[in-house]
Order: C-alpha cells, then sequence, then structure tokens
C-alpha cells in the first residue's frame, strides 16, 4: 500500500445524505465519519497515491433535491456518490446514475450505497455503477426471524415501519418469515406512518399496548426510532422493541436507563467491540466531535477502506476500473471477513443481534451505556439470491 506525501489532484468524493432538520441526526455523523476515515486513509496513500477529499452535500431526505446535488457533485468534479439514509433517494439515484453514465461515457460516477437497504436495489433493479456497503432488508429480517424463531416468549408482534418502500418491504417481509419459521406467533398490528413527520408517537404507542403485543418490530430510523421508543418508556409500554436502527445516534443518550434490556437492534456490529484500538478510537471520536459515530457507522470505514484496497489493485481511480476491482473484493475487519458479491454488488456481511446494556467497557455517546452482543449470525446464513438480477456491464 502506498505512503507518503499526497500531492496529486484529490479523489472527490460526495455524500449526498441530510445534513439539516430533522433527520441531520442521521446525516452529520456519516459526513463527519467519512471525513475522519478520509484522513486517516490519505495518510496511508489515499487512493492509488491521489488524496480523498469529501464533499456534504444537503439532500434534506427528499429525492428531488437529491438529483439536484447529483448534478452539483458532478459539476465539482465528485465521481463517487455516497448516501445511505432513505431509500427512496437511493431509488432516484440508481436510476439517475444510470442515466448520466449512458450519456457521458469516460466520465462515469459510482454510487457507495452505506445504507439504503431497499431489497430490490441489488435484486431486480441491480446496477453495475451501485454498490450496498450493509446488509439490506430481507437479510436482515432472516437473521432477526431466526432468532425471534428461538425464543418461545414471544408470541404476539406489532409491526410499525415508516410509510415508504423499505418500511412496506421490511413489513411483508417480516409477516412471510414469520409465518414459515413460527407460524404460532400471532401479529397483532401493522402500523406505517409519515417519513420524520411525527413529533409524538404516544397515539401509535397506546394502540401497540391495547393489542397486547409482547415484542415490536420496526426499521424507524432516525428521529422516528428516537421518538418512538422514548414515548414508549414515557407511557409505559415495557416490551422489546425489535430493531434496525436502535443505535441511531440519540436513543441511547435520550433514553439511558429506560431502553436496558428492551432495544434490541440487528446490525453488522455491536457496541462492545472486541477490538480494544476500536474502542478507544470510538471514545475519542466522541470527545473530539461530542458524537460517538463508530458506534454506528463502522461500515463507513469498511467502505472506504474497500473502496481504497480496489483502487489499489486496480492501479486506478477511475470509477469503471476501481468497480471491475471491487466485484469480489473481501476485507478483514475485526467483525470478521466482508465481500462485495459480484453478481449484484451486495455486501456479504456477519450480522449480530444486540441489546441495550449498561456498564459497558466502551459506552455510546458519552454514556455507560451500550449494545452488547447476544448472537452472531454468519454471511453464509443471511446470504440471499440476487432475484432477477440481470446487471449490464460496460464493454
Amino acid at each position: 500500500m502506498m505512503a507518503g506525501p499526497l500531492l496529486a489532484a484529490p479523489v472527490k468524493i460526495a455524500l449526498i445524505d441530510p445534513l439539516t432538520g430533522p433527520m441531520a441526526s442521521t446525516g452529520l455523523p456519516v459526513l463527519e465519519h467519512l471525513r475522519f476515515d478520509a484522513r486517516r486513509l490519505n495518510a496511508d496513500g489515499g487512493l492509488n497515491g491521489d488524496p480523498i477529499e469529501i464533499i456534504g452535500l444537503d439532500n434534506k431526505i427528499n429525492p428531488q433535491e437529491s438529483l439536484v446535488q447529483l448534478q452539483k457533485a458532478i459539476d465539482e468534479g465528485a465521481r463517487y456518490i455516497v448516501q445511505g439514509n432513505g431509500s427512496a433517494v437511493g431509488s432516484a439515484l440508481i436510476a439517475a446514475v444510470d442515466k448520466y453514465n449512458r450519456r457521458n461515457p469516460g466520465k462515469e460516477v459510482l454510487y457507495l450505497n452505506h445504507g439504503a437497504v431497499e431489497p430490490s436495489f441489488t435484486n431486480d433493479r441491480c446496477s453495475f455503477w451501485h454498490f450496498r456497503f450493509e446488509a439490506h432488508s430481507d437479510m436482515k429480517m432472516k437473521a432477526l426471524t431466526d432468532w425471534i424463531a428461538s425464543r418461545d416468549d414471544i408470541k404476539k408482534i406489532y409491526l410499525i415501519n415508516q410509510d415508504y418502500s423499505f418500511g412496506h418491504a421490511l413489513a411483508e417481509a417480516a409477516r412471510t418469515m414469520l409465518k414459515e419459521k413460527r407460524p404460532d406467533i400471532e401479529i397483532v398490528g401493522t402500523d406505517f406512518h409519515p417519513l420524520s413527520k411525527v413529533k409524538d408517537f404516544t397515539p401509535y404507542v397506546s394502540k401497540i399496548k391495547a393489542s397486547g403485543a409482547d415484542a415490536i418490530i420496526t426499521g424507524n430510523w432516525g428521529q422516528d426510532i428516537t421518538l418512538l421508543v422514548k414515548a414508549a418508556a414515557e407511557f409505559g409500554l415495557n416490551v422489546p422493541f425489535l430493531t434496525y436502527y436502535g443505535g441511531s445516534p440519540g436513543v441511547v443518550s435520550q433514553l439511558g436507563e429506560q431502553g436496558v434490556d428492551r432495544i434490541y437492534e440487528i446490525y453488522g456490529y455491536y457496541g462492545d467491540t472486541d477490538d480494544d484500538a476500536i474502542g478507544e478510537r470510538q471514545k475519542q471520536m466522541y470527545k473530539d466531535k461530542k458524537w460517538d459515530y463508530f458506534l454506528f457507522y463502522p461500515r463507513i470505514t469498511v467502505m472506504l477502506e474497500m473502496l481504497q484496497k480496489a483502487a489499489n489493485k486496480a492501479g486506478s481511480n477511475d470509477p469503471v476500473d476501481v468497480a471491475r476491482a471491487l466485484e469480489g473484493l473481501s476485507l478483514e475487519t475485526s467483525y470478521g471477513t466482508v465481500t462485495m458479491r459480484g453478481e449484484d454488488h451486495q455486501l456479504q456481511t456477519p450480522l449480530f443481534v444486540s441489546v441495550l446494556k449498561d456498564d459497558m467497557p466502551y459506552g455510546a455517546e458519552g454514556t455507560d451505556f451500550n449494545f452488547a452482543k447476544l448472537d452472531r449470525i454468519e454471511p453464509e446464513v443471511v446470504t440471499m439470491p440476487a432475484t432477477g438480477c440481470r446487471m449490464r456491464r460496460p464493454q
């Protein structure tokens, strides 16, 4: 790997995510994490000897605004686009990047998806120009329902999710997989609410309590998970929340003890890391920036390290060359080996079920609370076929 002074023109990577408004708590940590890792990788040779420059563009979690910011990123010379907060935005970007690249051969851009988990993106809508560095929704639900199937204390489940493609895909996967694995479990209610619009979740919590549910499954993220679990705690709804994003920034610090043994998460990482170097870095980043980025966004590190490895392997920073080098590429992490599957550009990764605990060695958000590992699910268990993927590759 190359090291030493970086004097060449920078490789510009543009983040298009919410940086203002109620969902900024999901976008700003990504931006700072990208900048943190860019500095670290630049000290280690950057991308094929060229420095990385991070550009932050605010999409206000709006698909149309995201397309405006995509053109702005291209105009500023960015050939790598990062996004992950919101599958509605991801859907618009996949279509726009495909269209732009068809019309601009030799000037192609790559879309690096850090968290938009709508399954179709690597199934029937798979694209050579899109790589997902997070397990998609169905992979997570496969792991989560395997774990639920082993729990005799879960008999009634309530589904509450945001009202867009990801929320509906999650709810449908939960119903289908639970019916197959635990037909005795009853779905006692389903709600879909507007994304980032609900200020008080008490009416939803009241319905959940009245349903008699003994567990809740939710894919809510951003302020929608924080406000939901906070309302449940204040209302006295003492049932486990089985979440995709219970580790979202703000959840731990706002709930604290009220979330202990109640907030579960299915994710590619967990808070009580076995790697002391990551734990210490996590604490230092919180101290420096007032955020605990390593709690929730280690996938950003994986994404940039895989990008660096691919560029160095290709001997090029051209997006077409890097995309070809990314296909089938593996990376060793402190949590295990991850591999970018070539046929659909879906990361294959271990997943973990964890639960919020107190007195953790590496606390989240400046607290003593963090997520303790309950179960590890290997990549070969959660892998799913790329249904309908017919990827067109450049000649």
